[in-house]
């Protein structure tokens, strides 16, 4: 995990990341964006999961966390898309 953004991209946000629309099955990645300050854990920092439900501008997304599957609320600014291949 690193602890910095390359220096290119320092402090930068992509607007379409910020306002990207998932639907409800979506499989996303969570990376944490550095450029936005939130109480962020660092143990979901590359762990994926599903779209459950829009919640007010964020999105709750279950993850399995060892055997119990768990639903976290994470802005849409540290989710990355995932195509599904089947």
């Amino acid at each position: 995990m690193t602890d910095r953004k390359p220096i290119r991209t320092r402090g930068k946000i992509k607007l379409s990341n910020y306002f990207q629309e998932l639907k409800k099955g979506d499989s996303v990645a969570v990376i944490n964006e550095k450029a936005v300050q939130s109480s962020f854990p660092k143990r979901l920092q590359g762990r994926t999961g599903k779209v459950d439900k829009k919640i007010g501008r964020s999105y709750s997304v279950k993850i399995n966390d060892q055997t119990k599957e768990k639903s976290f609320i994470i802005n849409p600014i540290h989710l990355k898309k995932i195509k599904n291949e089947k």
